[in-house]
């Protein structure tokens, strides 16, 4: 008979299972997710504002429901940081200084530093939940931070009744 290696079947099913039970856990955890029940936990590890990377930015809401953003823009001016409101959005724009510039034939081991410049970033925020004229703005240590307290009273505007004819009339 020759000698053959033959596949421990018993041991690759046991892995199989173990990842499967590790997945469901880390679902579980992340998630909240709980059979026969409805609704998800809150997971602080969610990106509610996947679509800019840069910069840096924490954005959270305070136990008063205060929406606070903090950018990180360590080698900004202030005078090159744009901010404002614009409907339900706060729109972020800034100008990277001009002497930020990489030395000719530098070869970097690492950088993770590039200062760039970047145009209208929108952040959403609702205006009839949140007040635009107590909006707060400090820029400190190459930190902005950005507090919009919620409204007293939330805003509703009045629905508008759309008329529907038909097209025989």
């Amino acid at each position: 008979m020759r000698n053959r290696d033959f596949i421990d079947i018993g041991s690759i099913m046991e892995e199989i299972f173990s990842a499967a039970e590790d997945f469901s856990s880390a679902f579980t955890e992340r998630v909240g997710y709980q059979p026969g029940v409805k609704g998800f936990n809150w997971d602080a590890q969610r990106d509610f504002y996947p679509r800019h990377s840069y910069p840096p930015a924490n954005i959270y809401i305070t136990e008063d429901r205060t929406i606070v953003f903090e950018f990180a823009l360590a080698g900004f001016g202030e005078a090159g940081i744009e901010l404002e409101v614009q409907g339900d959005y706060l729109v972020l724009s800034a100008t990277a200084p001009d002497s930020e510039t990489p030395p000719e034939g530098a070869h970097y081991f690492k950088r993770r530093l590039k200062l760039k410049s970047f145009k209208e970033q929108k952040y959403y925020v609702p205006e009839d939940k949140f007040d635009r004229d107590k909006v707060s703005a400090l820029f400190r240590n190459g930190i902005l931070r950005v507090t919009i307290p919620p409204r007293e009273s939330s805003r509703s505007e009045p629905g508008k009744k759309i008329p529907i004819t038909s097209e025989e009339a």
